[in-house]
């Protein structure tokens, strides 16, 4: 098992391992007397697993099941946790877990942070999505019609739990989405990453990388969360660094929310970030042979690299996302692979990157 430490807030561990659900359990405060679980129907093995575990600990554990994906970040979902959580009384002593993908973790997260004005919350992500991007780092949120996770919160977890053995209840899809954003920290962050994908093509392979590649994939994920751990430590509220995590997310929600969410982060950011490359090379920042190797890696793994539908819808999200600066849109943009930087992008520039590449 490995431990990843985030020196955010008053810091916390991730475990990452085959089995973490002890360590987890640990993490709940001796002085906790109850436990809300918001655990969706598809990881409901692992659950009660949960609940055996917690059970040992005497602690009291009641579940909530919201619906899957997308569709529970909303703010009736919200209205009814902290209806349960009134109703069960829940002190600012007792804990949340978020037991699922990235949708149910940033709800948990979100529900946790504005109940009594923050309780604590444990978070154990089941998608490799939320295992490298939504579970770790603090942000929590809801959509709302106007976008993607416009109102939430920072809330540091008091601990996060990985285990690889969870991913085996993906299907390809789901499992492939989420190389999208482990690819992302290969660019901006980490070349390793970007060497382990290009040597072991088989990780695309949901089954061949938790059972043969498991190793493989424990290093991918744990390089992954480092990542996120170094940048979020140095600046938890994105006021600056952590900005370059959102490589490739300008245009991605934008698609997310054109497409009604039946379009995967993962893959919108695949989308987004070979944009962004292709736009970094019209700006004179990268080359043509950095843009071919973002289509060639994403692709690799099963990731589309372009957007067929139109950009105007597109142009009109991007400016209600939080990366906006006045008339300009904010891009995180490459020099090179680990050179990420945060730049402003007029919509002419996007728009003739756009028609060039799309012509």
């Amino acid at each position: 098992m490995q431990i990843i430490t985030v020196h955010a807030d008053d810091g916390y561990p991730v475990f990452v391992g085959d089995d973490v659900l002890t360590q987890v359990v640990d993490y709940i405060p001796s002085n906790a007397s109850q436990v809300l679980l918001v655990a969706p129907r598809a990881v409901e093995t692992i659950a009660e697993k949960l609940q055996t575990a917690a059970a040992a600990r005497g602690v009291r554990l009641t579940q909530f099941i919201p619906e899957d994906g997308e569709a529970q970040k909303t703010l009736s979902t919200a209205e009814s946790l902290w209806n349960l959580l009134g109703e069960k009384r829940f002190g600012r002593q007792d804990v949340i877990i978020g037991l699922g993908g990235g949708a149910t973790t940033d709800l948990a997260g979100f529900v946790a942070a504005t109940w009594m004005r923050g309780i604590g919350v444990l978070q154990v992500p089941t998608s490799l999505l939320a295992m490298v991007d939504a579970a770790v780092g603090g942000k929590t949120g809801i959509n709302s019609p106007a976008g993607k996770n416009l109102i939430g919160a920072f809330h540091s977890p008091i601990a996060v739990g990985i285990s690889i053995s969870a991913l085996t209840t993906l299907s390809a899809a789901e499992y492939r989405a989420g190389l999208g954003e482990v690819i992302k920290c290969g660019f901006i962050a980490d070349r390793k990453i970007l060497n382990l994908i290009v040597e072991n093509p088989l990780i695309k392979d949901v089954e061949w990388a938790t059972e043969v590649g498991k190793d493989i994939l424990t290093e991918l994920i744990s390089r992954a969360v480092e990542v996120k751990a170094t940048v979020v430590s140095q600046d938890l509220k994105e006021t600056g660094l952590r900005e370059i995590l959102n490589y490739g997310h300008t245009l991605a929600h934008a698609i997310e929310k054109y497409s009604n969410y039946t379009v995967r982060h993962g893959e919108a950011v695949a989308i987004g970030s070979v944009f962004a490359a292709e736009l970094a090379q019209d700006l004179g920042y990268l080359s043509e042979n950095d843009v071919d190797q973002h289509r060639k890696i994403f692709s690799s793994v099963g990731l589309p690299t372009s957007w067929d539908g139109p950009i105007e819808p597109l142009l009109d999200a991007m400016y209600s996302d939080k990366k906006t600066h006045g008339s300009q849109l904010r891009f995180v943009l490459l020099e090179g692979v680990e050179k990420p930087s945060s730049i402003e992008v007029s919509p002419d520039a996007i728009l003739r990157t756009w028609a060039g590449r799309h012509a």
